[in-house]
């Protein structure tokens, strides 16, 4: 790892060569190895960074409770500074470590899509939690894509279903408009379909307002809101993107109650120094939110922050984004716990065998709360043919000081998502010459 990438601020330095330094640095047979690609560095840092600490303060966790039967975790951080051309470097850097990579989690759709064609060669599963390309659902084209509790055209459809409640029906959406504000990169471009798709359904118009990076100049756009008057505005950034867009709807008076961000751009680091400006700003909460009386988090206070162990401030354990890290922390975590259920309990396993794991995840409510994440997020099951394996979320809103649910649970609806899931997933298959696995090649 080349710590000159960290040493932006000594205590973000700090923090990486702690991460790092937890890693025993020789491979042994009983250890199970993930690279963690971060970016504590540049425009994405305030949101990366702890997201990064909560990932790593479960693995550090699992380890404090025993491993995972036994088998302790490792890991290794890499710098990518949210770009592809570094994450695929880190990638290829760290995929051979420690006997090889369990899974790699990319925390960037446009490394996603860089890394989708190299993880059937390697064989090693690339999970994305709340992010990545919403048609690799489909287990059987995207054998080695894991879009975990869900995707970005569910959280886009479930935008749609809110709004529509908030007017008394879907009918009452003919002649609205949906201003799209998102990031012109991969990421940003995610939604667009779903919106679109949704707009005929129900007739309203979409306004897709694309913002180069890293986001800090927004003027143009929100002139070209405040002309248009839009209805809703979904928001679709990361880092400074998102406090600049809620900024900006301040200073051009538009209400921020009308403002609806993805999972990505509904964190404390969002609103936090737009105080009171930020004031009704709605976000989606992917499963969770802020969390900080989960018995998790208790755990992770005692056990580590409590002996000078954890990766990142005290303060922000149980934050939005530190609970996304932590969750797609333990979703690894299980999956390997599963793949010793049939590899053997104890022993380490590979990317391969990882696979499995991932498609018969089961975590059920009592398995949840076993772990500590009572009341925090819904079950999760995948299967081979289903890896998202839910398709919940909430809306929590901004009060000035910190985020509350205010909605009911929203589930994707299926109807309108797997049949888009289903022809872009044939198309990718086709482009690539892949042939779709089946429900019998599953079994084997």
């Amino acid at each position: 790892m080349n710590l000159r990438k960290l040493a932006v601020a000594a205590s973000v330095a700090a923090v990486g060569l702690s991460a790092v330094l937890a890693a025993p640095a020789a491979y042994a047979a009983e250890e199970q190895f993930f690279p963690v690609l971060a970016y504590r560095t540049g425009a994405y840092a305030p949101n990366g960074t702890p997201w990064a600490n909560g990932f790593v303060d479960y693995m550090k966790l699992t380890n404090a409770r025993g491993g995972i039967n036994g088998v302790k975790m490792i890991w290794e951080e890499c710098e990518t500074g949210y770009a592809t051309d570094r994450g695929v470097e880190c990638y290829e850097r760290l995929k051979g470590k420690h006997g090889g990579a369990t899974a790699v989690q990319p925390l960037s759709t446009g490394i996603t899509f860089a890394l989708t064609e190299k993880a059937p060669v390697d064989k090693i599963p690339v999970i994305t939690a709340g992010y990545g390309r919403s048609e690799s659902q489909n287990g059987a084209v995207f054998g080695w894509n894991f879009p975990l509790v869900g995707t970005y055209w569910m959280g886009a459809d479930v935008l749609v279903q809110h709004i529509a409640k908030k007017e008394g029906g879907f009918d009452k959406l003919k002649g609205k408009k949906v201003a799209l504000v998102y990031h012109d990169s991969p990421y940003g471009k995610e939604p667009i379909a779903l919106l679109q798709e949704r707009a005929k359904m129900h007739g309203f118009d979409v306004q897709l307002l694309p913002v180069a990076h890293p986001g800090v100049e927004q003027k143009a756009t929100w002139l070209q809101i405040r002309q248009s008057k839009p209805d809703y505005v979904f928001l679709w950034g990361w880092g400074v993107m998102n406090a600049t867009s809620i900024k900006e709807a301040q200073a051009t008076g538009y209400p921020r109650e009308k403002m609806y961000g993805i999972w990505w751009a509904g964190a404390e680091p969002d609103v936090k120094d737009v105080g009171d400006g930020a004031k009704g700003y709605n976000a989606l909460a992917m499963q969770h939110g802020a969390e900080p009386n989960a018995k998790v988090i208790k755990e992770v206070l005692e056990k580590l922050h409590a002996k000078g162990q954890g990766t990142g401030p005290k303060e922000e354990v149980g934050q939005v984004l530190y609970m996304r890290g932590l969750i797609s922390s333990m979703l690894q975590v299980e999956a390997v716990r599963v793949a010793q259920s049939r590899y053997g309990k104890g022993k380490r396993i590979t990317g391969e065998q990882m696979r499995w794991g991932l498609e018969n995840i089961n975590l059920d409510q009592k398995s949840l709360d076993g772990l500590g994440f009572a009341g925090v997020m819904r079950p999760v099951q995948t299967s081979c043919l289903d890896h998202m394996g839910s398709a919940w979320a909430r809306i929590h809103t901004w009060d000035g000081k910190k985020w509350n649910f205010t909605s009911d649970w929203y589930q994707g609806d299926e109807k309108v998502l797997r049949p888009m899931v289903m022809l872009a997933s044939a198309k990718y298959a086709e482009e690539k010459k892949i042939k779709p696995r089946t429900p019998e090649d599953c079994k084997k």
